[in-house]
């Protein structure tokens, strides 16, 4: 045995013995021989390694160049296009690959990121995260997600450069069709593009505060007619938050027949969200654990980090967890072990990774928490100690030393 843990505490509140050989999950429970390293968890936490489902790595680490004066998505957008005539792959690079050691520290191990093309920025935002995604390969697994940031059918030339990124390996298609002049188009458009290159689909949706008009449903009955069911995300879909209950809970039902998935962007969508209200501002953040109970696989994500669009983020997953629960009034101790789900299992599950989990024979992507318990990993904003990618160890974080007088 390369690894054995001793005395692992797993989500199913089994403590158990976990060993790995050859970068894969060898054993779970007995007494197992020692390792070439043996760690005693002493009853902590062994996770999955978390997984992020949707982040910007092109655009993040651009605060110090942009202006946030009236911090809503239009002058985000209007920021970023202003910059990325200037963006180089070298650029791209590198703060992608910052973004990507922030991810890394704080115990993520697979992740999508969605990556914006166009006229102006062409193929660069694409190659720099390329750059990136070869650098860190040793601690994190990266899909790229293309999509069209300032529209597809209103934006000649940025079809032709989604299909080239598509055909260079992007395993992922998505849209933002709130930015396009005829919505249902684009989201033609890439479901065609879905089915053209057989990938998933994750889309930008319903990115608003008036509920009256949602385009989730339209994207549902594509689901169906393209046989695309658990192979769709819609993503930040903040016009759910004004929905009254019994109209979420049918749209719930609706998305989970369709085997459409639900990504929430807690920081982001907190941030930008009811800019025209001057007091009582409403939270406007989906709230995805009640839709959860419909059978609706959710994800809870990053997005941007430090950027217009949302200027703070330490890309730690379990406080992206944590947030979402206080924002969502979340206090019964299941509904916190769901939060720490969606920023795992339920990710995987979103991304379609088979090759995940702690299972004989997975593939060792794992975290260790400084707790004992999920919901209170959750609760407390409780650190990783260790990160593991295939067995090997990527991070080692040393608990707090206290120095009581004597």
């Amino acid at each position: 045995m390369d690894l054995t843990f001793r005395n692992a505490r797993l989500t199913t509140g089994q403590t158990a013995d976990v060993g790995v050989d050859k970068g894969r999950i060898a054993a779970i429970g007995g007494e197992l021989p020692d390792g070439t390293t043996t760690l005693d968890l002493e009853g902590r936490l062994l996770l999955p390694g978390f997984v992020e489902t949707h982040i910007h790595l092109d655009k993040s680490c651009i605060l110090h160049r942009c202006s946030s004066k009236r911090g809503d998505l239009t002058e985000a957008i209007e920021e970023v296009a202003r910059l990325k005539s200037e963006f180089t792959e070298a650029d791209v690079a590198e703060r992608a690959k910052r973004t990507l050691r922030k991810s890394v520290v704080n115990g993520t191990t697979r992740m999508r990121t969605h990556v914006e093309v166009d006229p102006v920025v062409g193929l660069r935002g694409i190659e720099g995260v390329k750059a990136a995604i070869a650098d860190w390969a040793w601690a994190i697994d990266v899909e790229i997600c293309v999509f069209p940031q300032e529209g597809l059918l209103n934006n000649p030339g940025t079809d032709e450069l989604m299909v080239a990124a598509l055909k260079d390996g992007a395993g992922c298609v998505g849209a933002a069709p709130y930015t396009e002049s005829d919505p249902h188009g684009q989201i033609d458009r890439v479901f065609e593009m879905a089915r053209e290159f057989d990938v998933d689909i994750d889309m930008h949706l319903d990115f608003g505060g008036d509920a009256s008009e949602l385009d989730a449903e339209y994207v549902a009955r594509k689901a169906d007619a393209f046989g695309w069911g658990g192979r769709v995300t819609i993503g930040h879909v903040t016009k759910f938050s004004a929905m009254a209950p019994d109209s979420l809970d049918a749209l719930a039902k609706r998305l989970a027949g369709a085997g459409v998935a639900v990504t929430v962007l807690p920081s982001t969508d907190l941030f930008l969200m009811h800019r025209d209200h001057d007091h009582n501002v409403p939270r406007g953040v989906a709230p995805v654990h009640r839709m959860l109970e419909h059978g609706v696989n959710c994800s809870l994500s990053t997005n941007n980090v430090l950027n217009p669009f949302t200027p703070f983020g330490d890309c730690s997953l379990l406080r992206m967890a944590n947030l979402y629960a206080n924002i969502a009034q979340i206090g019964k101790t299941d509904t916190l072990a769901d939060c720490l789900a969606m920023v795992s299992t339920r990710s995987a599950d979103l991304l379609n990774l088979k090759d995940y989990g702690i299972e004989l024979g997975k593939t060792a992507d794992l975290v260790v928490v400084d707790n004992t318990d999920p919901a209170m990993a959750v609760a407390e904003l409780s650190q990783p100690m260790f990160a593991y990618k295939a067995g090997r160890p990527t991070v080692t974080r040393a608990l707090p030393e206290l120095h009581a007088p004597v």
